[in-house]
């Protein structure tokens, strides 16, 4: 009894391997082949919400549309539960970014036998297309994904302040552009104004409101003029740190590094780490 389940556990043990395999690796044949029909699984999915949401296609091909979003709910579904059977640790895939998306992209279907209408709420779906980093591999791809999270981790107290500072000087515009212009341009309250102010300063200007005194006019070029300024402070500060990002990397690429401590060794001749007194291996 003991070694037949000893044998059986050993056999599961093996079959989820395969399957971890399978499913996470890209390396094999099997793992390749999995990842492309999952990616054709999820155009699809996204192909099939969007065609749902017109009308006359809808109406002309419905039940086709809802078999079809059933078979790759399901599909999804059976690929969400081998994930977990397959990980060691399923609770770090179910709690990890991926794993929450895979399950709300699941859910839509399933909810729409208790709540109308929350079928359309598959097009969250098109998250999956995430995947498509791990699927085709794009080592450079992510590479380039990773500089920019630093670049933007860096940056992200002066964005705050610069967010900040527009806030404040669309408040206090358009709290004089209320006061100049008046309810009888369509200025009707402070909130409204702001708004306006909002869209003109970022150079959107939808157009349902406009300054009608020439004060108002005056201070709308300014604001638009402005507008430009704006826009290009945040671009900088992004490619500023994301530059500063790249020259990083590159100078630790170029640069030997202590094995045992990773110090960088500016000493091209050094024999022993200044740092730790390791052996240094000579290139």
């Amino acid at each position: 009894m003991f070694h037949t389940m000893k044998r059986l556990k050993s056999e599961y043990e093996i079959l989820r391997q395969k399957i971890y395999i399978v499913i996470y690796g890209s390396n094999t044949v099997a793992g390749r082949l999995f990842d492309l029909i999952l990616l054709g699984i999820i155009l699809l999915s996204v192909l099939l919400v969007m065609l749902e949401s017109v009308e006359k296609l809808d109406a002309k091909y419905h039940s086709f549309i809802l078999i079809s979003e059933w078979i790759i709910t399901i599909s999804f579904t059976l690929e969400y539960l081998l994930r977990i059977l397959c990980n060691k640790k399923p609770l770090t895939y179910i709690f990890s970014f991926y794993g929450i998306v895979d399950f709300i992209s699941i859910l839509p279907m399933y909810l729409s036998f208790f709540i109308p209408g929350s079928r359309m709420l598959s097009v969250i779906r098109a998250l999956r297309l995430l995947r498509l980093f791990g699927i085709l591999n794009l080592v450079h791809f992510t590479g380039q994904e990773s500089q920019l999270k630093l670049a933007i981790k860096a940056s992200r107290t002066k964005i705050i302040v610069f967010v900040y500072f527009v806030l404040i000087v669309s408040i206090l515009l358009g709290a004089v552009m209320y006061v100049i212009e008046g309810k009888e341009s369509g200025f009707t309250s402070i909130p409204t104004s702001i708004y306006w102010c909002i869209v003109t300063l970022t150079t959107v200007g939808y157009g349902d409101i406009a300054p009608v005194t020439t004060l108002g006019q005056i201070i709308a070029s300014c604001i638009m003029i402005m507008g430009y300024g704006i826009i290009a402070v945040p671009t900088g500060i992004v490619t500023a740190e994301f530059a500063a990002a790249k020259r990083n990397q590159k100078f630790n690429e170029t640069n030997r590094k202590c094995p045992s401590c990773t110090t960088i060794i500016y000493n091209e001749d050094a024999r022993y780490c200044h740092h730790c007194g390791e052996k240094l291996a000579h290139e």
